[in-house]
């Protein structure tokens, strides 16, 4: 049985839907545009957004990451990696607004840009999302 599976991703500032589907082995990957959630939580903002490349668990594993040049990054080893999780650097590389040197190509999509859409542009609301992510993403972290 061919299912289906919905994800989010994000390229040159736009958002997309990815629909990814196994046509004969192989990830078929269709695009559209994102659509908003209602929710402002960490953990559904991740899920909508995030785990098409980053996978449910964050560790890299999405339906979308075979499709990608660079395997994403595990987001569960932040801290391990960094030796610290700095809540303002996260939000950075989430915003697109870290110029990346430290961080390798930018290969990750912008989202800051994306989240000002699919929020009417709602600063508070954005800040609100960004926000609940950088949470979720540091209450996932491994020892």
């Amino acid at each position: 049985m061919n299912e289906k599976r919905f994800w989010v991703c994000a390229a040159a500032g736009a958002a997309l839907l990815f629909v990814a589907a196994p046509v004969h082995g192989q990830t078929k990957i269709e695009r559209t545009a994102a659509k908003p959630i209602a929710s402002v939580q960490g953990v559904d903002t991740f899920k909508a957004y995030c785990a098409s490349c980053h996978g449910p668990s964050a560790k890299g594993d999405g339906p979308a990451a075979r499709a990608l040049a660079k395997k994403p990054a595990d987001l569960t080893t932040i801290t391990k990696r960094h030796g610290n999780f700095s809540p303002s650097d996260v939000e950075e590389v989430i915003r697109g607004t870290n110029d990346m040197n430290s961080h390798g190509s930018r290969e990750m999509p912008i989202w800051g840009p994306v989240f000002d859409s699919v929020n009417n542009n709602d600063k508070a609301l954005v800040q609100l999302r960004v926000t609940n992510l950088v949470n979720y993403l540091k209450s996932i972290q491994v020892e």
